[in-house]
């Protein structure tokens, strides 16, 4: 299958896409970060929705729309007009994956703020449920694909903040680090909603 991997410099999912056969891209705006620029599309990712595509696994930004940063959204009891208008633009860009002309479709963000009306999701996950002592509620918006089910379930130590993050504690690119896919999800992903390409 082809398969657009969007917003994702890490090229975690993209990895185990092609581990098993699929003619898989991550892109981002940002160079990768994966160690396969071959397979890297370094341009806005809404030029890529122009193509037709088998499926289509995205992680839009997050920050302006995840519930975590809703404390920002008032000060002294009054609406940020600047960020909020920030994460409408965010919702404008994840619908373009969510609507996309596309069979298979998967959306994922954190949990966001009520104030911006998110379509309803269709289940949430955590890295615990794959393998990684973490806890990070994480939803995901599936359109022609399953239910994505727990692969290594174990007994969570610590949630994300906590941890800093799970790749890299503090620095510079500590928020960049927290977004990047677990490996356990990221490999459930590819297993379960691609399998083996058999048209290799």
């Amino acid at each position: 299958m082809r398969i657009l991997v969007a917003c994702e410099e890490s090229q975690a999912v993209t990895v185990e896409l092609r581990r098993l056969g699929h003619e898989a891209y991550s892109c981002d705006i940002e160079p990768c970060s994966g160690g396969h620029p071959e397979w890297h599309l370094q341009v806005d990712a809404l030029e890529l929705l122009k193509i037709r595509w088998d499926m289509i696994i995205a992680f839009p930004p997050c920050t302006y729309l995840s519930n975590a940063g809703a404390k920002h959204l008032f000060r002294g009891g009054e609406l940020n007009q600047e960020r909020y208008e920030k994460g409408l633009e965010a919702k404008a860009f994840f619908l373009n994956f969510y609507n996309a002309d596309c069979p298979k479709i998967a959306v994922e963000n954190p949990v966001s703020s009520r104030i911006y009306e998110m379509p309803p999701h269709t289940q949430e996950i955590q890295p615990w449920q794959f393998g990684h002592s973490v806890q990070k509620k994480t939803r995901l918006w599936l359109k022609g694909l399953p239910l994505l089910e727990p692969t290594n379930i174990v007994e969570y130590k610590c949630g994300c903040h906590e941890a800093g993050t799970w790749f890299m504690k503090g620095g510079k690119d500590r928020q960049k680090n927290r977004a990047k896919t677990f490996p356990g999800i990221a490999r459930a992903m590819a297993e379960q909603w691609a399998g083996v390409d058999t048209q290799n």
